[in-house]
């Protein structure tokens, strides 16, 4: 999938998703040392602002260190959702980052949160075995693959990863939703990811697909919703927002959901979704407008 086809993905499903703040005019800064003294706290995307797949974006490491060393408040609030927290804890350390555990936000926490709340149900989990089942193995969850038996026996789905997903997979899920509907509730709603092979398909994807041939609304945990936001600033505590800025290479995510959580906004232009693209014409077509545009983190 292509940035453009990827933007006319998200265009289609702008049902689904928060509306956008009011039209304005972006700033455009050459990275974030020049926003530094603007903001007492920064919420950074990964892929795309920190990494592209299994790489560090140049420079970033240091970049972020001095935010850190500045005594800003540095938190990633992503929508890492395949991957047990520990995991991602040794990854960005591997890419030479120092985050606390506490500042890694991520939609699969979100997704958690909400269900130690709900009632006990049996799920079908869209994930890859790879990963592992990490915080998930404290609910009754049932991996899904080739088995439409599986399919039929659980009472929901979780659609966390999509790495081991397949078209035959998602025609069993399809088909079983189609006979019997239930609950989905997807933990990342990101349509694509930006990696260094291009842009892979994510779980957002599948939900939408899912939504519109068995009009089953699925409920997302992630950004641009905000249950993701509550957890960071239940983190964060008592914080101006107009001094939190939201730093992402998606409009559809990281701008949108910025905006619906009623903090400031950075697109990182130059580096994933948007790198090679023209983000300018993006930001006009869509009507999503960021508060910055960067060229890179």
């Amino acid at each position: 999938m292509t940035a453009q086809e990827a933007l006319v993905a998200y265009e289609r499903a702008r049902h689904r998703l928060p509306s956008p703040g009011l039209a304005k005019t972006s700033r455009m800064a050459r990275d974030l040392s020049e926003l530094a003294d603007l903001f007492d706290v920064f919420l950074l995307d990964a892929f795309g602002v920190l990494n592209i797949g299994e790489t560090a974006i140049e420079g970033t490491p240091e970049r972020v260190a001095a935010l850190q060393a500045a005594g800003k408040r540095v938190m990633v609030v992503s929508n890492a959702a395949g991957f047990p927290h520990d995991t991602l804890m040794q990854k960005y350390t591997r890419l030479g980052y120092s985050f606390a555990p506490e500042d890694v936000v991520t939609s699969r926490a979100a997704l958690v949160s909400a269900l130690r709340t709900a009632s006990p149900r049996a799920w079908g989990l869209m994930a890859s075995r790879a990963a592992g089942i990490g915080e998930l193995d404290a609910f009754d969850v049932t991996w899904l693959a080739e088995d439409r038996a599986a399919y039929d026996a659980v009472e929901g789905f979780l659609l966390i990863g999509a790495a081991e997903w397949t078209e035959e997979r998602h025609a069993l899920l399809e088909a079983s939703l189609r006979d019997n509907p239930r609950p989905v509730w997807v933990g990342n709603p990101d349509i694509v990811a930006p990696r260094e092979i291009g842009f892979t398909q994510e779980p957002g994807h599948f939900a939408h697909r899912l939504a519109d041939a068995t009009g089953i609304a699925p409920e997302f945990f992630g950004k641009p919703f905000t249950n993701i936001y509550d957890l960071a600033f239940a983190r964060l505590g008592p914080v101006d927002p107009a001094r939190v800025l939201m730093v992402g290479d998606s409009l559809h995510t990281d701008i949108l959901g910025a905006q619906a959580a009623g903090v400031r906004s950075a697109l990182i232009a130059g580096y994933g979704f948007f790198g090679g693209e023209d983000a300018q014409a993006a930001i006009a077509t869509c009507g999503i407008c960021p508060d910055f545009v960067l060229q890179r983190p």
